[in-house]
Formats: C-alpha cells, structure tokens, sequence
C-alpha cells in the first residue's frame, strides 16, 4: 500500500485478474505503458497429431494454420478482423460499381471509426469540402443512407462522398 500512498491514493480496492508485478502496478498509476492485444498464431500444424493441434488450439486468442497447405488462413485473416477489431470501408464513385479490391481499414485504438477518420485517410483536407456521405451496410438503417462526418462505420460498408462545389 506504500505504492499507492506515494501516487496521493489513499482510499481504493485493488483486483487484479492475473499475476501482477510491483512495476506493473506502478505503470497502470503513471499510465505510461499501453497495452495491446496480442494473437498466438501456431504454424506447420499439418506436421502434428490431431490431439496436438486440439490441445494448442483451445489456447486463448490462439490460431493454428498450416502456410504450405494453405489450411486455416481464412479463419486467421477473419480472426486478425475481430479481435484487434479493424474494419474494412470500401469506397464507391458516384454512377460506378463499388471498388472491393482496396478498403480502407480502420481501427478502433488508433482512433475512430467514422465517417471522418475514412476521409483523413483519403486526404486531410477533404473534410473541408465535405458535403455529406451516402454509405451502404450494416451500419445503415437503410440503404443507402446519408450520414454526416460522425456516423460510426460497420465491417465492409461502402461509402460514397458528396463535395460541396
């Protein structure tokens, strides 16, 4: 409890759900340290016994693949989706078929998921111009719909800008 009298804490309730260190407690205080998810991915499965493969693959945030035979990398690219939670914007050109070949990934620890953070990685200055937005998907009540720069986007929405001029 000396820690905690050092950083001015003098009333509170400490849980940890896991092994924690002196120094892992003193980073969470200072906030200095930020702490990701992390995925296990276990390759060359195809050189194991099936109880193996079961036994490594019921780990948490665990994944098993073979590269040499291809088996499993559909289920680690959706899994790398879900869990460190990216979502895939496609854009589309107004009076053009959507362009599925090149989305624009956004991530929720880097930022926001919006209608803005797709147009800061377009360009910056695009948000000057910015009219509206028609977008396409789950995250719609309707398709399409017209959304403004703080509509929160959904996995492989499509996306269509509106400039004023």
């Amino acid at each position: 409890m000396s820690i905690l009298h050092q950083y001015k804490i003098h009333n509170c309730n400490l849980l940890f759900n896991e092994d924690a260190t002196v120094d892992d407690l003193i980073d969470i205080i200072e906030g200095n340290r930020k702490y990701i998810k992390c995925i296990y991915v276990y390759n060359k499965i195809d050189m194991l016994p099936l109880d193996e493969i079961n036994a490594i693959a019921s780990g948490e945030n665990t994944v098993v693949i073979s590269s040499s035979k291809s088996w499993n990398l559909d289920v680690l690219k959706e899994y790398i989706f879900q869990k460190l939670e990216i979502i895939r914007v496609y854009t589309k050109v107004r009076k053009e078929k959507p362009d599925f070949t090149n989305p624009i990934t956004l991530t929720r620890q880097r930022g926001s998921q919006t209608v803005e953070a797709v147009l800061n990685q377009i360009h910056k200055d695009m948000i000057k111009d910015f009219k509206f937005a028609l977008v396409w998907g789950r995250s719609t009540k309707h398709n399409p719909q017209r959304v403004d720069l703080h509509h929160k986007l959904a996995d492989e929405d499509v996306i269509q800008i509106a400039k004023n001029g």
